[in-house]
């Protein structure tokens, strides 16, 4: 990574979930709801459907932790 990216990788301890639950949230529900459901021929398949899922994630489903709202009503909100 370039110099001044700001990022930084912090690994969650084996058998410790937890310590990142949104992103563990993120990842079962993207693993259930598009790896799981399709056999892919290539990498533009799994990018293509992604975007589509990544799209409804963000501006068509409610999340519980957003007081059910999407993520772009929670973020006109805030």
């Amino acid at each position: 990574m370039g110099s001044g990216s700001n990022i930084f990788i912090d690994y969650v301890e084996p058998g410790c979930p937890y310590q990142n639950a949104y992103i563990e949230r993120f990842d079962r529900s993207y693993r259930n709801e598009v790896l799981d459901c399709y056999l892919f021929n290539n990498l533009n398949e799994v990018s293509q459907l992604t975007e589509d899922w990544i799209k409804v994630y963000n501006t068509e489903r409610p999340h519980d932790s957003l007081n059910d709202m999407t993520p772009a009503e929670y973020r006109q909100v805030a």
